[in-house]
């Protein structure tokens, strides 16, 4: 069995587990915000490489119906150009061979424009802020949620509530790096902070 964080524990988490493929190290750190604000969209492939030998080490625990990236809001969507989750997500469910259904979850409510947010904060701009597309069948579906980085959980958990309230059965996450602050350098933790999401 895969260690365990104190809120994964105490039942804290609305989504079954979560795995991440590593720290969020200042290398790892660099990568993510080269595909997320620097464009570099070939990282996409390369971060589903690296978390689909994840999955293969786990296949039980990753038998679901369907790969769904977190969502990002349309605003930020047509700033960016594209969502890094999605660039992950998409050549990952190829790979796996499990059906891709980007469509299922939206983000209903843009995050704040600040880049720093504290832990309460990040909770607090995801409470509610994402839904299933009307019309799409969720209902006794496992779901694996796609992510670029595990910070506090906040947004795994709230797209899962969103996905079990739809009727899905089980939702399992899946994140290229996981934050771990009590690990990383000051640089690395200065960019943690920066990745504001």
């Amino acid at each position: 069995m895969a260690p365990q964080c104190h809120m994964c524990r105490r039942g804290a988490y609305d989504f079954d587990l979560v795995r991440s493929f590593g720290a969020y190290t200042p290398a790892m750190a660099r990568a993510i915000l080269m595909l997320k604000y620097g464009k570099v969209t070939p990282l996409g492939a390369w971060f589903a490489r690296l978390l689909a030998r994840l999955v293969e080490q786990e296949p039980s625990v990753f038998a679901v119906d369907a790969l769904v990236p977190v969502p990002l809001d349309a605003t930020r969507l047509r700033e960016r150009g594209y969502n890094q989750a999605e660039l992950i997500a998409r050549p990952l469910a190829r790979l796996l061979g499990i059906p891709f259904r980007s469509y299922l979850l939206l983000r209903t409510r843009p995050r704040p424009n600040q880049l720093r947010l504290t832990r309460r904060e990040r909770w607090e701009t995801v409470r509610g802020a994402y839904a299933t597309h009307k019309g799409a069948h969720v209902d006794k579906i496992r779901v694996l949620l796609v992510d670029d980085v595990f910070t506090t959980g906040a947004t795994l958990d709230a797209c899962s509530q969103a996905l079990r309230q739809a009727g899905a059965v089980r939702v399992v996450g899946l994140t290229v790096a996981r934050a771990l602050p009590q690990f990383l350098s000051r640089d690395a933790a200065m960019l943690y902070q920066d990745l504001g999401e």
